[in-house]
C-alpha cells in the first residue's frame, strides 16, 4: 500500500499534552515538515521556551535547549554565534515572547541575528491558567481582566510584526493562522521560508502565528477556530509585514 500521509519524521512517537482542539500541534507538524524538507534535522537546535509548549523537547527530533521565561531569543542568539552552521529557531507563547522576553525579542530583532523564530499568539497565557496576556483583545474577559481588557487601566494589545517592522534589521516579519486548510497551507510556506531566510544567512526572521486556546477562552475547539475569524484577525491582520529578499 502507498503511503500519501505520515508522521514527519522531525517530531517524535511522543504524544502532544496540549488541550484538545489547541493549535500547538498543527505548528509543530509544520515545523517538523520543514525540517523535513529542508534536509536539516541533524543541525537544527531548537530553543523551548516556558508556557504551554514548554516540553516542545519531547516533541521534536532535534537537538533542544530549555530556556528560562522570556529568554529564548537570549539563549539563540549565543548559540547561534557558537555555531553558526547550525540551524536555531525558538518556538514561544505571546506570555513568554511578547511580556517577560519582549525585550530580548526585540534586542534580537534589532541586531538582525540569522535565528528563526516561531510566534504563538493566542491571546491569553495558557498553561498558567488564563490570565491576560500582552496579546489579549481589549474587552476581552480573563482569569485578570473579568470584566473585559480596558484600555484605560490595562492598555492596548501589542501587535508584534508591527512593531518590529520599525526596526531596520530584520529580514522578514509575516503573521499567518492554522484555523482551516487554506490557512494552514500559507502557514507552511511562510515557516519553511523563514527556516530558508537562515540557512541563506539573510537574518532574523519571526512568523507569528495566530493561535486558539480553547481551554481558557471557554469554548469549544470549533468555536475556537471561528472566533480567530470574528475577533483576533480584525485586531491582528493576517500577512507579510518585511521581506527584505522582495524589497
Amino acid at each position: 500500500m502507498t503511503t500519501v500521509f505520515d508522521k514527519p519524521k522531525s517530531l517524535t512517537d511522543a504524544v502532544f499534552h496540549y488541550c484538545p482542539g489547541c493549535t500547538h500541534g498543527i505548528v509543530h507538524r509544520l515545523v517538523a515538515e520543514t525540517i523535513d524538507e529542508l534536509g536539516i534535522e541533524g543541525k537544527t537546535i531548537g530553543i523551548a521556551p516556558v508556557g504551554c509548549s514548554v516540553l516542545a523537547y519531547n516533541y521534536f527530533a532535534c537537538d533542544m535547549i530549555e530556556a528560562s521565561h522570556g529568554r529564548a531569543p537570549a539563549v539563540a542568539t549565543g548559540v547561534k554565534r557558537a555555531m553558526p552552521d547550525n540551524i536555531v529557531f525558538t518556538y514561544q507563547g505571546d506570555g513568554d515572547l511578547a511580556s517577560i522576553g519582549l525585550c530580548e525579542t526585540v534586542s534580537t530583532a534589532a541586531r538582525g541575528e540569522n535565528v528563526t523564530v516561531i510566534f504563538i499568539n493566542n491571546a491569553i497565557y495558557g498553561m498558567t491558567g488564563g490570565q491576560m496576556a500582552p496579546t489579549s483583545l481589549l474587552g476581552q474577559v480573563t482569569q485578570t481582566s473579568p470584566y473585559g481588557r480596558d484600555p484605560k487601566t490595562q492598555g492596548y494589545p501589542i501587535k508584534i510584526c508591527e512593531l518590529l517592522a520599525t526596526l531596520d534589521a530584520p529580514a522578514y516579519l509575516a503573521r499567518v493562522t492554522v484555523n482551516n486548510v487554506k490557512n494552514v497551507r500559507n502557514a507552511k510556506k511562510a515557516i519553511k521560508k523563514a527556516f530558508q531566510n537562515q540557512i541563506e544567512g539573510k537574518g532574523f526572521s519571526l512568523v507569528e502565528v495566530v493561535s486558539s486556546c480553547p481551554t481558557n477562552w471557554g469554548m469549544t475547539p470549533q468555536k475556537a477556530l471561528e472566533w480567530i475569524d470574528e475577533k483576533m484577525l480584525p485586531q491582528y491582520p493576517l500577512g507579510v509585514y518585511r521581506d527584505k529578499g522582495e524589497e
